[in-house]
């Protein structure tokens, strides 16, 4: 078997890095923009207020949960008007969202609230649901919460909303923790990954950084290492947002809030402007980081007022906003930090598997892949084109050489839009004879995005 040959098995491939990219001509790796819809929170409760951040969104079966932050900066006093608080929403959908009276926690004189969390870590409280095999029942949720340099405690729950430290001492505690510190298990390595924020002196000047680490229990952890960007310009990272692709766990994305100091376009202070941007992992340690942005501030005013843009954690599926068209990606992001009343968080949505694309323009191009082995017997490929645009595909042995009746001329050309579109040759080939084998996949693409693809 070719040494360099790439095992993808029947598992779904984003094509956001150049992983199974030996080259192509005419066809570039571009990055796309989640589309703005509506707000879906308005953090105008007296527990809650204008500085409302650090939100992370999951699915959990029938129910979409969420947490985030309450608190309130009064602008004029320059002081907060309450303690931090974690605060707790749900939808059955993930577009409409409810505060549910929980009754957990006292918040001046009432428990008719929908805060979950008031101790330690109530700043940046960031749960996910473990879906470890060999977790306790006790504890089929868990946390990391903590702030400055005093380190992460762990945090668990049975039900979502009644929580618990999982023990009295920090279990990470090289670190700043001034953000949005968040965990979740990993399916493929079979281990915890935590990634946490840290400051590190570029060139004379603190820079925010992103560190991680792995666990086998939760509790013992490794010591973190920093996550490096090859290639990459020094950047402010704000938060990281770092979680496995659902559809595709062998693969990380991020979306951390970029923070530029120094800039101000709304009066007045404070200085800093900020926008989302998009990152992905293959060992969870060196990413592939685009420095375009993936949310720009946009038109609205307050998305330019500092410490805004923040994307919460956490990319879910949900119902097409287009009639008739199948289930897209939801995000959330930021607005109306420190300026007013209330803080909002609007949500903004993508493509199915669509953060970057292999695009081929109007007069054509190609992309060949490095030889891969694959299980199945179909080429399934979620791509767009134009009415006029089309796809192609080649099946080449792992030298380069076209194999009979599945070379581009008996391809059968594709277009249209599909999350799985199949590849079929007039020939009547099936790939199913070829599985196993290293083989290259020659695509030719004219006015077309090809998004992922995957073999069944």
């Amino acid at each position: 078997m070719n040494g360099n040959a790439i095992e993808v098995g029947s598992r779904l491939e984003l094509l956001v890095d150049d992983q199974l990219v030996e080259r192509s001509v005419g066809v570039e790796l571009r990055l796309q923009h989640p589309v703005p819809r509506e707000v879906v929170l308005v953090h105008d409760r007296p527990w809650e207020g204008n500085t409302c951040c650090y939100h992370t969104v999951f699915r959990d079966g029938d129910v979409y949960r969420m947490y985030y932050r309450g608190s309130h900066w009064d602008e004029a006093a320059e002081q907060s008007t309450h303690a931090e608080v974690a605060c707790y929403a749900e939808s059955a959908d993930g577009i409409a969202w409810r505060k549910p009276d929980l009754g957990l926690v006292e918040f001046a004189g009432s428990r008719a609230n929908n805060i979950v969390w008031d101790g330690y870590g109530s700043h940046n409280f960031t749960p996910f649901l473990d879906t470890n095999p060999a977790r306790l029942p006790s504890q089929r949720y868990k946390a990391l919460a903590g702030s400055g340099r005093e380190g992460l405690r762990a945090l668990v729950s049975a039900d979502a909303v009644r929580w618990s430290l999982l023990q009295a001492e920090p279990v990470i505690t090289l670190g700043a923790f001034d953000s949005q510190n968040l965990a979740f298990w990993d399916s493929v390595r079979g281990v915890y990954v935590e990634y946490h924020r840290h400051f590190e002196e570029i060139d004379g000047v603190p820079m925010r950084r992103i560190m991680t680490s792995t666990s086998p229990d939760f509790v013992h952890w490794s010591t973190p290492v920093w996550v490096e960007f090859p290639g990459n310009v020094w950047e402010q990272l704000y938060t990281n947002q770092i979680g496995p692709y659902y559809r595709a766990p062998h693969l990380y994305v991020g979306f951390p809030k970029r923070f530029v100091a120094g800039r101000r376009v709304v009066e007045p202070k404070p200085e800093g402007v900020s926008d989302g941007v998009f990152m992905t992992s293959r060992d969870g340690v060196i990413f592939r980081r685009w420095e375009e942005a993936f949310i720009r501030p946009g038109l609205q005013p307050e998305r330019w007022y500092n410490r805004n843009n923040m994307t919460a954690c956490g990319v879910v599926p949900t119902a097409a906003f287009l009639d008739h068209a199948p289930d897209e990606l939801s995000l959330y992001s930021t607005e109306h930090y420190y300026h007013g009343a209330a803080s909002k968080l609007r949500r903004f949505t993508l493509r199915m598997d669509g953060f970057v694309a292999a695009a081929g323009g109007p007069r054509g191009g190609e992309l060949l892949t490095r030889p891969l082995v694959f299980a199945g017997g179909e080429l399934v490929l979620n791509l767009s084109t134009s009415a006029a645009g089309a796809a192609r595909v080649e099946v080449q042995d792992d030298v380069g050489r076209p194999l009979p009746g599945l070379d581009l001329g008996a391809c059968e050309e594709m277009y249209g839009d599909a999350l799985e579109m199949p590849v079929r040759w007039t020939s009547g080939r099936s790939l199913s004879e070829l599985a196993g084998r290293p083989l290259r996949f020659r695509f030719a693409l004219r006015d077309a995005d090809l998004f992922a693809l995957r073999f069944r």
